[in-house]
């Protein structure tokens, strides 16, 4: 399969160019990062920032991913936050429930079939030869009856709440995890939520999202993200991160 990628700092970040987003791409597996940005004002008891964490993540998953590791992806991920969780654990405060976070979302090729992890909000979406769309997704954050900083703080990582990538080992299995058959994958995108905003919040189907990609790659379609963004009217976050991996072909 060809795969192709681009990761793009949200244009009003201060400094520029400051990406929470990471992807990372091999033979035969792509991984989306989105780092949590803080809230305003929060003190999360680490001496380090979300690219930070971000950026060690890929660190530990890299490897077992080129080296075509047979474990199941979820080991790969918890053993992944254990050791980013280890690294920093004696200069700072890992129990704080502000420590810096993010989502990821994995998918690996093998012989038969297709294997994806998805933890938090960042999905995997699959088309096959015959045009039938799976988005697997993990939402339980848009479930949550409160998006204010102390109802997040209380409920990630919890049971009954949503789980991200922090120093959590246990969060790798709390991801939404399956295979799908090589014969029923002609089309996958690995997508972070700044880039899935175009069927989530602006209301785009998933097909017109992977016919734009097919079609004129992962550019054209962070560019029609960002004319949304310009003229979006919203309380949420105007602008984000965006990151998209296309995978397509035999």
């Amino acid at each position: 399969m060809e795969i192709r990628s681009l990761c793009e700092a949200a244009p009003d970040r201060r400094p520029p160019a400051v990406n929470e987003d990471l992807v990372l791409t091999g033979p035969d597996f792509a991984v989306v990062l989105d780092g949590a940005s803080p809230w305003p004002g929060a003190e999360s008891g680490c001496l380090h920032d979300v690219p930070w964490l971000v950026k060690q993540l890929a660190v530990q998953l890299a490897p077992p991913l080129l080296a075509q590791s047979a474990a199941p992806l979820a080991d790969l991920l918890a053993e992944s936050i254990a050791a980013v969780r280890l690294s920093h654990a004696d200069s700072c405060d890992i129990s704080n429930p502000d420590s810096p976070s993010s989502t990821v979302s994995m998918v690996r090729l093998r012989r038969d079939h297709v294997e994806h992890l998805v933890l938090a909000d960042s999905p995997v979406v699959m088309r096959s030869p015959g045009g039938q769309v799976a988005v697997h997704c993990d939402d339980r954050i848009a479930g949550l009856p409160d998006r204010t900083h102390e109802v997040v703080r209380r409920v990630r990582n919890q049971p009954g709440g949503f789980w991200v990538a922090s120093v959590e080992p246990q969060a790798a299995y709390e991801a939404v995890v399956g295979t799908t058959d090589r014969a029923d994958v002609d089309v996958i995108a690995v997508l972070s939520d700044g880039a899935s905003r175009f069927t989530e919040r602006y209301g785009h189907s998933w097909d017109e999202l992977l016919d734009i990609l097919t079609t004129d790659g992962p550019r054209r379609l962070i560019d029609r993200v960002r004319e949304h963004d310009a003229v979006a009217t919203t309380n949420r976050k105007k602008y984000d991160d965006v990151s998209v991996v296309l995978i397509q072909g035999p």
